[in-house]
């Protein structure tokens, strides 16, 4: 079953890039802010960079990338 997850607060993002050394394949660093961001690939829309749907296989390293996360703003749910 696919998962949801959010990055929220987003501007509380301190820039430190574990959740993109753990779950590459989700978290990518946006060029112009240097936060996390949601890949194009899985984000709920195009617009929204905080927000995606990730498939059951991604979900052991969207965990690990949200347990992590040292200002725990990254959220996972099921979809």
């Amino acid at each position: 079953m696919p998962v949801k997850v959010r990055i929220d607060p987003r501007d509380a993002c301190i820039s430190d890039m574990v959740c993109v050394s753990i779950c590459g394949d989700v978290f990518q660093m946006n060029e112009e802010d240097g936060k996390s961001e949601i890949v194009p690939q899985f984000r709920v829309s195009p617009d929204n960079n905080a927000e995606g749907v990730v498939p059951d296989d991604l979900k052991d390293c969207v965990q690990e990338a949200a347990e992590s996360c040292p200002v725990n703003i990254i959220h996972v749910e099921e979809a």
